[in-house]
């Protein structure tokens, strides 16, 4: 009987010992999906948080000028205080007390994002201008003040002339609160400039994904082109944490995080 025995023994503490190994490694070999899961997401996110605008120098010539706030050229704006206040999406920079409202793109004829805290509900004029160097005017397309206060688009009509390359261009987004009056409107200011990009940055925005070229227009400091690429993400994909994280991040390299929340508007006015 001993002899009998011994190897039935042993066989199960063998058993016993297998089973113990297996219910040990079961939730050990559980986590690795969970936690790539969340690696792949989180590295998502950090991903697209890292992408960088580059601002380039300055445009030769007479500094650029601008405003980026809404304002007024002088006394005090007859429209009603906001916070936000009315607000051009452009990089701005500071040199000596001055303000310098300027952004490049490669479209000719593209888009600018402006938020804007008024509504039709208010009888305010708005309107857009678009001159060259020589201050002659080159398009003023018809707009209107939006359903609710947020970042709108406005973009040149084909029938607008091209920007030519390399040529200073200057824009005015203005709001009059009051038409019987001869007070100054409130407005926001700033330049453009058309550029043309190297060969081997062209074969990179070969690729179809919207959010790869966003990210090398934004490293080329081609900053209209980066924007209106992340808009149309965003609003197709409203809900997406990866892009809500990447506009946050953008508007806050050019100090304007204060409009990252506020919605961005599905239709031009």
């Amino acid at each position: 009987m001993k002899s009998n025995s011994q190897p039935i023994k042993l066989f199960l503490v063998v058993a016993f010992n297998c089973t113990s190994l297996l219910i040990s490694l079961t939730p050990v070999l559980a986590k690795p999906t969970l936690s790539s899961s969340l690696s792949d997401r989180n590295a998502k996110t950090t991903l697209a948080q890292a992408t960088t605008f580059n601002q380039p120098p300055l445009p030769p010539g007479p500094p650029p000028g601008g405003r980026v706030r809404g304002g007024a050229k002088r006394g005090e704006p007859i429209c009603p205080l906001t916070k936000p206040k009315l607000t051009a999406l452009v990089p701005f920079t500071k040199s000596d007390e001055v303000i310098n409202v300027w952004g490049q793109t490669t479209l000719q004829r593209p888009s600018w994002f402006f938020y804007v805290p008024y509504t039709k509900n208010s009888p305010y004029e708005v309107e857009f201008v678009l001159q060259d160097q020589d201050s002659n005017e080159i398009s003023r397309p018809p707009i209107a003040l939006p359903d609710k206060p947020g970042v709108i688009r406005v973009s040149l009509p084909s029938t607008a002339p091209a920007l030519a390359l390399n040529k200073q261009y200057r824009w005015f987004f203005t709001i009059n609160c009051n038409k019987q009056t001869i007070s100054p409107p409130t407005f926001v200011e700033g330049v453009i400039v058309r550029v043309e990009l190297n060969p081997t940055v062209v074969k990179k925005l070969q690729t179809p994904e919207l959010l790869k070229q966003y990210a090398i227009y934004a490293e080329n400091g081609i900053w209209y082109d980066a924007l209106t690429i992340l808009a149309q993400l965003r609003q197709k994909n409203p809900k997406d944490a990866t892009l809500q994280a990447e506009w946050r991040h953008l508007l806050d390299q050019i100090d304007l995080d204060d409009i990252a929340a506020e919605p961005i508007l599905s239709k031009q006015p």
